[in-house]
């Protein structure tokens, strides 16, 4: 498994910061800035494959060289280092949804390929990240552990909050355009989409059974969007069509006259 954390420059916040408890200190200056990379590039590793329980912070030290203490000096915990991982996890999958979205596309278009994209990067470093993730974001009333600074569950219901508004906005523009049904809430349509992705990561991890991302995206979509679809979608698209067919037949009578 491998995996990489693109460095941020320097002075900039990650955009799931407001999710996540303030760092012990800032680094200052590039060494530091490089050691916090260094931390946060290991622990992903560590967590991915222990799980949070069994992760430690002394691994994670020792793998690079350091000093317990010196990973200390960056983060209060296990609990604030593990919701940074996951965090900077969820930015990258965020980034790369939101900067790839085909917007010009019809709302099922775009669908998909959020749908290919959740499922493509959360298997594609592993399933241990990916398991981490599901498993953890179930514990909604973790306790805190002393100095580790917020709810491990609390944190994780703003971290969700904000993966899943992607999904939510493209919905949105869905219901604004006619394209999706506006009968149902707009929590309930993204639960109706991530909980079959959750159901087929689970069935990754624990069954082991592997599955094809374009295949599944795709076969995914074409169960939910009948449900997702405005009631009135199907019949105008097969006006549509008959309005093509109708169109064609005239230019191949006129055809035929020339």
């Amino acid at each position: 498994m491998s995996a990489s954390i693109p460095p941020r420059p320097a002075g900039a916040v990650p955009a799931s910061a407001a999710a996540l408890p303030a760092q012990r200190r800032s680094p200052v200056g590039a060494k530091a800035e490089q050691r916090v990379r260094d931390i946060l590039r290991e622990s992903r590793f560590v967590f991915a494959e222990r799980g949070y329980e069994r992760a430690t912070t002394t691994e994670i030290a020792q793998r690079l060289g350091i000093s317990e203490a010196t990973v200390f000096t960056y983060f209060r915990g296990k609990r604030e280092l593990c919701m940074r991982v996951i965090g900077d996890w969820y930015d990258e999958i965020i980034e790369a949804i939101e900067s790839g979205l085909p917007r010009g596309r019809p709302i099922r278009d775009q669908l998909e390929f959020v749908v290919h994209t959740h499922l493509r990067l959360f298997l594609i470093q592993g399933t241990g990240l990916c398991e981490l993730v599901l498993s953890e974001g179930r514990k909604r009333e973790a306790p805190v552990t002393r100095g580790e600074g917020q709810d491990f569950g609390a944190a994780f219901v703003d971290l969700q909050r904000r993966y899943t508004a992607p999904l939510m906005d493209l919905l949105a523009r869905g219901q604004a355009q006619g394209e999706v049904r506006q009968d149902i809430p707009l929590r309930l349509l993204r639960s109706l989409v991530f909980g079959p992705m959750e159901h087929m990561l689970w069935e990754v991890i624990i069954a082991g059974r592997q599955i094809q991302v374009d295949a599944a995206a795709r076969d995914l979509v074409a169960l939910l969007w009948p449900a997702l679809q405005a009631p009135d979608q199907e019949l105008k698209a097969l006006r549509r069509m008959k309005a093509r067919v109708a169109q064609a037949l005239v230019d191949a009578g006129e055809d035929g006259k020339g």
